[in-house]
């Protein structure tokens, strides 16, 4: 990806957020509700398509590289309804050429018409949230699905046509094994998906899980189970990329490199966030309201805030994104990306060095194996 698009600024991208789930996993801390009857699907297209009018001034002749279907559980829409926001987004926007599109889905919200559709619609890739394939574990996670119902997912969105796949798994369970967690990693190997999420599970603040902790394994297994999982994946062919993502060759994705990449994207929908370059280079941040029955009142504004971020934030701002990276991004970036010059932060930036944190920083921006494993002590010394 370039550092900036034909316009000068970053490459530009869509989230849309679908707010609604079957049930809350307890360790969920995203904005999603659960539904009591029927999904209020035409009215909540309709607020995305008003919402979408409010942000297009801002990115007016700008081409979008990338849509990504958020939530909640997007799958649980039908493929008609967003079809037809897609239409209304390309109706507004430049989609580019090879544009990425990605739906999120659930194992238990899988049918294969639905997902023939959803292929026919423009939907180029699937994120499927398998998180584990231990019937035990998905239990103890909430999950509405069971093992062969995930394994059954993947073979209906290949038949479906979609030959770019996201597999989301989890690891550090309650009770989990080093012997389970890398059963979990050799059937995603064996189901072949082009991309792999896999990241540890933390228990975050405003869930059922940290309020009710359960029993997670030691930080001496835990450490194994990173050791053997990264390894293990590596010898299958997908090489690490960001912290918790691990790709075939040339099926990065798109979507979540430009978040990490510092580019720019709109948000629409129950509580999504956005992040804008302004012409002048300033970057300003927005979040849409967060509760659904608010978003689909007419009364309520959408728009919940913003901010204007100030030359003290941004260099925090843009390093907890491109310093998720193995490969971190260009210097040039940094500058290029938040209208700020790198010589104001260099004394910072020597010394992470000096800590072993940060590699030699005039050409990449780029974290140690040790600034890696210790990330939040990295971007704390740009607080």
């Amino acid at each position: 990806m370039s550092g900036t698009g034909e316009s000068g600024l970053p490459p530009l991208a869509a989230y849309v957020h679908i707010p609604w789930c079957v049930r809350k996993c307890p360790y969920c801390d995203f904005n999603s509700h659960t539904y009591d009857s029927g999904l209020p699907e035409a009215e909540y297209i309709d607020a995305l398509i008003a919402d979408l009018e409010l942000e297009l001034p801002q990115v007016h002749g700008r081409e979008l590289v990338s849509i990504f279907f958020g939530g909640g559980t997007p799958s649980l829409f039908s493929a008609a309804s967003l079809d037809r926001l897609l239409q209304a987004m390309q109706q507004r926007l430049r989609f580019a050429g090879d544009i990425e599109i990605t739906l999120e889905a659930n194992p238990g919200t899988f049918e294969q018409a639905k997902f023939r559709d959803y292929r026919v619609i423009g939907i180029n890739r699937l994120s499927i949230g398998i998180q584990s394939f231990n019937p035990e574990h998905l239990k103890a996670l909430g999950r509405i699905h069971d093992d062969s119902e995930a394994l059954a997912a993947v073979d209906m969105a290949r038949r479906a046509g979609f030959d770019n796949l996201n597999l989301d798994l989890m690891h550090g369970l309650p009770g989990q094994s080093l012997a389970q967690a890398r059963a979990d990693i050799d059937q995603a190997i064996a189901l072949g998906p082009e991309h792999l999420s896999w990241y540890q599970l933390t228990l975050e603040p405003n869930t059922v899980f940290y309020s009710r902790p359960p029993q997670l394994p030691e930080d001496e297994v835990l450490w194994d189970i990173q050791e053997a999982g990264q390894a293990r994946l590596a010898e299958a062919g997908y090489a690490q990329y960001e912290i918790s993502a691990y790709a075939r060759s040339g099926r990065r994705a798109r979507h979540n490199l430009n978040y990490w990449q510092y580019g720019d994207f709109i948000g629409i929908g129950a509580g999504a966030h956005g992040k804008l370059t302004q012409p002048d280079g300033t970057v300003e941040r927005n979040w849409k309201t967060r509760q659904p029955k608010d978003y689909l009142n007419p009364k309520t504004p959408w728009l919940a805030g913003s901010k204007r971020l100030s030359a003290e934030e941004l260099p925090f701002d843009f390093l907890m994104n491109a310093l998720r990276l193995v490969e971190g991004v260009p210097s040039a970036w940094y500058q290029q990306r938040t209208g700020q010059s790198l010589a104001a932060i260099a004394p910072l930036l020597d010394k992470a060095v000096q800590r072993g944190l940060l590699e030699p920083w005039q050409q990449q921006l780029r974290p140690t194996e040790q600034g890696r494993l210790f990330l939040n002590d990295l971007l704390e010394m740009f607080l």
